[in-house]
C-alpha cells in the first residue's frame, strides 16, 4: 500500500466520521450511515483488496463508536466488511463501466442498501430491534440509500479530478540510487 493512499483513506474515514457523528437519527435512533458513502468512495478510488479490508474495518470500528442506535456497536463492524465486499465485487464485475457516475451511482445505492440489511439482520439477531425489520427498513435504510446515492453524485466528480491532478491513484515510485541512476520500484 502507498503511504499517499493511505492519507486519502484516512481523510475519507476522518470525513465520513464527521458526517456520521453530526447526522441526526430520525427514526428509533437510526440515522443514514454517510460513513458509508466514503468508504464505496475510496473503494471506487483504491479498489484493492487491502485497501478495501483496511477501509472496511475502520469504518466499521469508528461507525460503531459514533452509533446512536442502541446496542449498535457489533452490527456496525458487522455490516461494513459485508458492503464492501459486495461494493468491490460489483466494481470490479463492472470493470467496462467502472469510470461511469451512474454506474458508481447504482452501486452507491446497492451498496447501501446491503449494508442496511446486514445491519438490521445482525442487530435483530444480536440486541433485537425497536421496531419491525421492515419498518426500520423501509424507513432508514431506503432514504439512506437515496441520500448516499445524491452524495456520492456530487462527490465522485470532485474525487475524481482531485485524484487525477494529484496523480493519487500511481503506485509507481521513483528512487534515485547512489550512483545517480533510477530506479522504479512497484508498490
Amino acid at each position: 500500500m502507498n503511504t499517499k493512499n493511505l492519507v486519502a483513506l484516512a481523510l475519507l474515514v476522518g470525513m465520513g466520521a464527521v458526517l456520521h457523528a453530526v447526522v441526526p437519527g430520525f427514526f428509533l435512533g437510526m440515522k443514514p450511515d454517510m460513513m458509508l458513502t466514503m468508504m464505496f468512495l475510496g473503494i471506487v478510488l483504491f479498489p484493492d483488496k487491502k485497501s478495501v479490508l483496511l477501509l472496511a474495518i475502520v469504518t466499521g470500528v469508528i461507525a460503531a463508536l459514533t452509533t446512536t442506535f442502541p446496542g449498535g456497536q457489533i452490527p456496525n463492524i458487522i455490516d461494513k466488511p459485508i458492503a464492501a465486499i459486495v461494493f468491490l465485487g460489483l466494481f470490479t464485475a463492472l470493470k467496462r463501466y467502472q469510470k461511469s457516475i451512474v454506474s458508481v451511482a447504482i452501486l452507491t445505492a446497492v451498496g447501501t442498501i446491503v449494508s442496511g440489511v446486514a445491519f438490521l439482520g445482525s442487530a435483530l439477531l444480536i440486541v433485537g430491534l425497536p421496531g419491525p425489520f421492515t419498518a426500520l427498513f423501509a424507513a432508514v435504510v431506503l432514504p439512506a440509500a437515496a441520500v448516499n446515492t445524491i452524495v456520492m453524485v456530487v462527490l465522485y466528480p470532485v474525487a475524481l479530478s482531485i485524484v487525477k491532478r494529484t496523480k493519487l491513484n500511481d503506485s509507481t515510485v521513483v528512487i534515485t540510487q547512489n550512483n545517480g541512476t533510477n530506479r522504479k520500484l512497484i508498490d
